[in-house]
C-alpha cells in the first residue's frame, strides 16, 4: 500500500496535464523538422531517466526476460511512430483537430484489446467508440467540406494524428502486461532508449541534420523533454500508484482542451466551429470509452 504522499495526487495530476497540454504548442512553436524536435524530446527524456536506471536499478535490465525485452522493443517502436506522426500533423492541421484527434488512443486501445487480446466489448464500451468515431469523422471532415479548415493540409494533419493515436494505443497494448513485471525507471529507459534510436533512424533516412540549430530550438527541445516528458508523463505515472487509472486516464481528457486556450493565448488559432463541436463529441466518446471499468 502507498504511503501517503506529500503533494496531493490530484494537485500533482492537474499539473502534469497542463504540461503535457504545452507540448503541441512547443511543437509548433519549433522551426525544427518535426523529426528533429520529436526525437530530441525523447533523448533529453531518456538520458535522465538512464542515468537513474543506471544508478539505482542496475540489477533489474539483467533479469527482464527476451521475451519480455522483446515486447518492450515493440512498444518503443510504436512510440517512435506515435511521436513522429503527431509532431508532423501539427504542421499541416490545427492544434484542436490534432491534439484531439491523438488523444482518441483510448478508443483504439479498446478495440485492439478486443481484436488482439480477446478482451470483452461492452455495450458501453461500443457506444464510446461509435461516439467518438462520429467526432473524428465530423473533426476530419466538416471543416474541410465547409471550406473553413485550419492548416496547409487538414486532411492530412488529421490522417497523421489518427495514426499517432493507433500507434499510441499499439504502445499502450504491446506494454500493457509489462509493468507487472519490470520497474517503472528499467521499463521506460528501454522503451525510450528504443523509441529515441528509431527517431534517430527517422531523421536520418530524412537527411535532417542534427546540429547547426540556433538556441531557441535547444531551449524548445529541452522544454518538450522536461515539460510534457519528464513532469507531464513521470507525475502521470506517480499519480497511478494514488488514483484509479480511470481517473488518471479521463484527466488526460483536459489536453486538447488545453493545448487549445494556449493555442488560441499563444498562436492567435481559433478553432472553427466543427472543430470545437466535432471535438466535444470525440471526447464524450473517449470518456464513456475509459470510464467503462466504473460500470
Amino acid at each position: 500500500m502507498s504511503s501517503k504522499p506529500v503533494v496531493s495526487p490530484k494537485v500533482g495530476l492537474a499539473a502534469a496535464v497542463a504540461a503535457v497540454s504545452a507540448g503541441a504548442i512547443l511543437v509548433r512553436l519549433s522551426e525544427a523538422p518535426s523529426s528533429v524536435a520529436a526525437f530530441y524530446r525523447v533523448l533529453f527524456t531518456t538520458l535522465p531517466l538512464a542515468s537513474v536506471a543506471a544508478w539505482r536499478y542496475r540489477g533489474e535490465f539483467a533479469r527482464i526476460r527476451s521475451r519480455d525485452l522483446a515486447f518492450a522493443t515493440l512498444s518503443g517502436i510504436a512510440l517512435a511512430i506515435h511521436f513522429a506522426a503527431w509532431f508532423e500533423s501539427l504542421r499541416w492541421t490545427s492544434v484542436a483537430a490534432s491534439v484531439t484527434l491523438v488523444q482518441a488512443q483510448p478508443v483504439f486501445v479498446a478495440l485492439g484489446a478486443w481484436l488482439l487480446l480477446r478482451e470483452r466489448v461492452t455495450g458501453r464500451m461500443a457506444v464510446g467508440i461509435a461516439v467518438a468515431v462520429a467526432g473524428m469523422a465530423s473533426m476530419s471532415l466538416g471543416d474541410f467540406l465547409s471550406g473553413t479548415a485550419i492548416g496547409p493540409r487538414p486532411l492530412y494533419g488529421n490522417a497523421l494524428a489518427l495514426a499517432g493515436a493507433v500507434s499510441a494505443a499499439a504502445y499502450v497494448l504491446a506494454g500493457r502486461s509489462l509493468r507487472q513485471r519490470i520497474a517503472l525507471i528499467p521499463y521506460v529507459t528501454v522503451v525510450y532508449g528504443v523509441c529515441a534510436l528509431v527517431l534517430f533512424a527517422f531523421v536520418l533516412a530524412a537527411g535532417h541534420p542534427l546540429t547547426g540549430y540556433p538556441p531557441r530550438e535547444w531551449l524548445l527541445f529541452a522544454g518538450l523533454a522536461a515539460g510534457p516528458g519528464l513532469l507531464g508523463h513521470t507525475v502521470l505515472n506517480w499519480a497511478l500508484a494514488h488514483l484509479e487509472s480511470s481517473v488518471v486516464s479521463v484527466s488526460l481528457l483536459g489536453e486538447p482542451v488545453g493545448a487549445t486556450l494556449l493555442a488560441f493565448a499563444l498562436l492567435s488559432e481559433t478553432p472553427t466551429p466543427s472543430t470545437v463541436a466535432g471535438g466535444c463529441v470525440v471526447l464524450v466518446g473517449i470518456y464513456v470509452t475509459a470510464t467503462v471499468d466504473r460500470v
